[in-house]
């Protein structure tokens, strides 16, 4: 588990965070505080920097 916004969160959790845009990815992996994250969509993430990636990594402390 983690903790975001003074919540706890664990993997199949949903969170908000901003790379380019604001999005939202499930947690499938936690490493102290980093949250290793899917796409909730088929096509990926959105924005210039991880468009079309279907992962990401976010820092507890960027999410929602």
């Amino acid at each position: 588990m983690a903790t975001v916004n003074g919540r706890e969160v664990k993997v199949g959790d949903c969170v908000g965070f901003k790379d380019d845009i604001e999005q939202w990815g499930e947690i499938y992996k936690i490493r102290g505080n980093t949250l290793y994250l899917k796409a909730t969509s088929e096509e990926g993430f959105e924005g210039d920097y991880i468009g079309g990636e279907m992962f990401t990594a976010e820092d507890t402390r960027n999410c929602w």
